[in-house]
């Protein structure tokens, strides 16, 4: 009885995750994308039907395809959605070189705005606020969903509200050549980069579960809306009680896009 009922869950979360593929691969279908390497990451650029006159785009960090309902109304307001892979790198340094060329290579090619919006979900918010942080002239407005702002919190899973994530703890300690000691002082994280942004006016929004406790609420954007207030900054954050750390986004995503059409002009 017990391997008929293991059996029956491996089988219903292997067909999860195919029809989570199959959904993220169809998001954009009525739409051109294009898809390539650069620096042998996968990157991919949805063209809108018809571009607005201002050449807006949206910069997805993480989890493509994935509740993507804001994506789709800003298409469809002519906004161009980017997105090129760095997940394994956990926003460090080298991530952030990664995106520095990308966002040359879309105004070079596809002649975009200079200013961007930055859409991280989950792990997404460690690279849109390490490279917003070195790229405050380039930001218009940061949208995170869930975000990782501490990576003590998640992978690390160091304090009492999480249950960590071992595999991707070794990598990202890695990626940032830190370890279990030197994490404990290491300051690059969204929590105190987000005094730079804070500091340079980018309007942010959070939207969160409050019962999340993969990237739990009080350990990452309470703690960073603390420091990005102190430091003057505007933020507002949408908390989805009794929500966990999915779904992201909203079913609605209007108060999303509206806060982005107000901020990106």
């Amino acid at each position: 009885m017990l391997m008929k009922a293991l059996t029956s869950i491996t089988i219903l979360f292997l067909f999860f995750i195919t029809t989570n593929v199959i959904a993220q691969e169809n998001a954009f279908s009525d739409y051109e994308i294009k898809a390539f390497e650069f620096k042998g990451r996968s990157a991919k650029i949805v063209i809108p039907k018809k571009a607005n006159d201002e050449r807006l785009w949206i910069w997805r960090a993480r989890f493509w395809g994935h509740e993507p309902q804001t994506d789709l109304a800003l298409l469809e307001k002519g906004f161009h959605v980017v997105y090129v892979d760095v997940a394994g790198l956990f926003g460090n340094n080298e991530a952030v070189e990664i995106w520095n060329s990308f966002y040359d290579y879309l105004l070079k090619v596809y002649n975009l705005n200079t200013k961007t919006v930055l859409e991280g979900m989950s792990r997404g918010g460690l690279i849109i606020y390490n490279w917003a942080a070195v790229n405050t002239d380039k930001v218009f407005c940061i949208y995170a969903d869930a975000p990782v702002c501490d990576i003590k919190s998640w992978p690390g899973g160091l304090y009492n509200g999480n249950v960590g994530a071992a595999k991707d703890w070794k990598e990202c300690l890695k990626a940032y050549s830190l370890n279990e000691k030197s994490v404990l002082t290491f300051e690059g994280i969204p929590i105190n980069n987000a005094v730079k942004v804070a500091e340079a006016k980018i309007p942010v929004l959070h939207v969160c579960g409050g019962a999340d406790r993969v990237v739990p609420y009080e350990e990452n954007t309470a703690k960073l809306e603390e420091k990005f207030k102190a430091a003057g900054g505007d933020i507002k954050i949408i908390v989805k009680d009794e929500v966990g750390h999915h779904p992201h986004s909203l079913k609605n995503p209007k108060p999303i896009v509206d806060f982005i059409l107000e901020h990106a002009n």
